[in-house]
């Protein structure tokens, strides 16, 4: 299947996370994504974490369904092969420091005077203007100044991170949001714009209540551990066996059904306790009812009764309790492929779409496997591509 997006032509100048994973998310849905590594190194991503066959294993999921060319942006002639690229491209992604393309002559204002229609989706530490914009901004410093990192954790500990690199994700995402955006006004306007996407923004901007809670009182939110203060209740719990369950009882109806299927039906009936506010005020006398009853059983008789209550409750999954579970499954986010003579496993296709869904149509090529196929494209001949190899141009 070609996929929704297989109209469109993007050009990929980024590394790592978040412009890779932003032009891997249009890539999944059909759109042509060639993607430009420097020659004989590629991604640094290509060496991250856990290594099979010269490459990491993120490296096959973050560039599946990518073209690989392998092109030195510091070369006069390589520029001239991204902006021969980008004339008839749609969208261009990159991540480099404000004013890196500009020195290479590759910046918007430059590419777009060959290509009005072209949409640029431009992801940095701190955007593309402000005191900040020069500075080198990682996805952990976006989390710490966009307001994640102060609000993760427990309240006598030090702050921390979550497990993932979430700060570049939500920017990869955020980028997806504005280059479509932009695409479809193009329909209207005929002229492409640019997409400034800052990691800290990106952060900031799921910080739900905080701000106008402070602006209006001047509340400051805490770390708080597992528990949702103001939502109540909403907290993880640990059972008999060791381990934990999640539970969100927080809406009205649900919390009376809580009560009852743990032996507690006078905290279902008080009336004190029928609405959130007043839940609130009792935080710390409903956390030890719950606590106290799933300490009494193990995890499953948890489970049990409280899905049988239809209480919003779960498990907290290891990535071997991903692949092991039946829903996954049958949601087709355990993805199976080959990899030489090993099966090579990569999550699903998110979101799900009833009529054009997204794909895997392969996985995370070799470091300029499709340099040749693509610069044939553009017009180069054999020879020429070859001249390119030798002066280490091309890879």
């Amino acid at each position: 299947m070609d996929g929704p997006l297989a109209n469109l032509k993007v050009i990929e100048l980024g590394t790592l996370i978040a412009g890779p994973y932003c032009a891997r998310l249009l890539a999944e849905f059909g759109a042509e994504v060639i993607k430009i590594e420097t020659p004989g190194e590629g991604d640094p991503l290509r060496k991250w974490r856990k290594l099979h066959q010269g490459n990491s294993l993120w490296w096959y999921a973050q560039a599946r369904n990518k073209k690989s060319v392998a092109v030195n942006l510091r070369e006069p002639d390589g520029q001239a092969i991204v902006r021969n690229l980008a004339k008839d491209a749609d969208i261009v992604v990159e991540n480099f420091r404000p004013g890196t393309l500009e020195k290479w002559r590759l910046g918007y204002d430059q590419l777009s005077r060959d290509n009005a229609g072209l949409v640029m989706v431009r992801l940095s530490g701190f955007g593309q203007s402000g005191p900040y914009k020069e500075r080198p901004g990682f996805g952990a410093i976006g989390e710490s100044m966009g307001g994640m990192r102060y609000v993760t954790g427990y309240p006598d500990r030090a702050p921390v991170r979550v497990g993932i690199s979430i700060g570049d994700s939500l920017a990869a995402m955020f980028g997806v949001i504005g280059a479509l955006t932009a695409i479809h006004q193009r329909a209207t306007s005929g002229k492409g714009q640019v997409v400034d996407v800052a990691l800290y923004e990106a952060v900031f901007a799921m910080m739900e209540s905080m701000l106008p809670e402070y602006g209006m009182g001047g509340f400051v939110r805490e770390r708080s551990g597992a528990s949702l203060p103001g939502i109540v209740p909403s907290n993880t719990y640990p059972c008999r066996d060791g381990k934990y369950v999640v539970i969100g009882a927080n809406a009205d109806s649900i919390f009376k059904r809580m009560m009852r299927a743990i032996g507690h039906a006078a905290l279902a009936d008080d009336p004190a306790l029928a609405n959130n506010d007043g839940r609130v005020k009792r935080t710390a006398e409903l956390d030890r009812v719950i606590g106290e009853w799933t300490a009494r059983h193990d995890l499953d008789e948890v489970l049990r009764v409280l899905e049988e209550a239809e209480v919003p409750s779960g498990r907290i999954y290891s990535i071997a309790d991903i692949v092991a579970d039946m829903h996954y499954q049958a949601r087709g986010m355990i993805e199976r492929h080959k990899l030489g003579d090993e099966e090579l496993l990569l999550p699903g296709i998110v979101p799900k779409l009833s009529r054009t869904p997204g794909a895997t149509r392969w996985i995370g090529p070799r470091l300029g496997e499709h340099t040749g196929e693509v610069l044939a494209a553009l017009g180069y001949t054999e020879g020429e591509i070859e001249a390119l190899r030798k002066r280490g141009v091309v890879g």
